[in-house]
């Protein structure tokens, strides 16, 4: 099996040409909202797993790369008032440029006749709406997949072996077959392709990094899977 890893919201960098849209939104990009904190430091402590990694800094809220083109949220409350061909260069040169050469190598692979297991790694944030989020870490799959599901329980039960601590959850904060990247990629391959969204609590992130015992208990059952 291929592993292939993504982080759509590692970062939340604006490039120099679009800043003057975000003056005042410092705040806030260094929130959940801007990016996904920690995401980036276990996509990169699990990168020596995969066959191929792709990851991105830019921003949610300049373009949402883990939404169709069609969502209501693919701009946010800044850029959805940008001009039509703005959105076209930014659709252009950070959202297709990123998704297609994923979905490019997922093709290759499958192609090949490998079968290939993307995760997609993520955050979240420990507190939603006033309420406490009770879960350590989510697995994301579409639960009428066969083989996506029995795959979730593998991890799960892996995961509470070396770490019985942990609390998993499955779909959880969000369901895996909502509108995502994973969710449009089961779609261009029905077969031999696994979609799972691997969703981290922020409550553990220092300093944009997860504690290094978290990230080798995920390193370590990965590496059984595969």
């Amino acid at each position: 099996m291929k592993l292939v890893l993504t982080c759509e919201h590692g970062g939340p960098l604006i490039p120099e040409k679009y800043k003057v849209y975000f003056i005042g939104s410092k705040d806030v990009l260094n929130t959940h909202r801007g990016f996904d904190l920690g995401a980036l430091d276990v996509f990169n402590h699990l990168k020596p797993l995969a066959d191929y990694s792709r990851f991105s800094e830019t921003s949610r809220l300049l373009i949402e790369l883990n939404r169709s083109q069609h969502h209501k949220n693919l701009f946010s409350e800044v850029s959805r008032y940008f001009s039509k061909s703005e959105k076209s260069l930014l659709i252009e040169d950070y959202y297709s440029d990123y998704r297609n050469e994923v979905e490019s190598k997922i093709k290759s692979f499958i192609n090949a006749g490998e079968k290939v297991l993307h995760v997609s790694v993520h955050s979240f944030t420990p507190i939603y709406n006033n309420t406490e989020r009770r879960c350590d870490i989510g697995l994301l799959y579409d639960s009428s997949n066969t083989s996506e599901k029995k795959t979730c329980k593998g991890l799960k039960s892996e995961i509470i072996k070396i770490n019985p601590q942990l609390k998993v959850r499955f779909n959880y904060p969000y369901l895996g077959k909502s509108d995502g990247f994973t969710t449009y990629l089961r779609k261009q391959f029905p077969e031999n392709y696994l979609g799972v969204e691997l969703e981290i609590n922020q409550k553990y992130a220092i300093d944009n990094k997860m504690p290094i015992t978290l990230k080798q208990t995920i390193y370590q059952v990965l590496r059984q899977i595969i």
